[in-house]
């Protein structure tokens, strides 16, 4: 019984779990649009010309 118990809660709780260790650690590509690149000092798209 208490098996039982115990693999429900496991399974129940393993959705949770992988949610949040997923969404850490991970950074979303910046894309910026045609002719513009990333500055990573400002933080935005700047021309690539300039």
């Amino acid at each position: 019984m208490i098996r039982t118990i115990l693999a429900a809660l496991v399974l129940a709780s393993a959705p949770a779990l992988a949610i949040a260790e997923c969404s850490r650690g991970h950074q979303q590509a910046m894309s910026c649009a045609d002719g513009m690149i990333w500055d990573k000092d400002s933080k935005s798209c700047t021309s690539a010309t300039g």
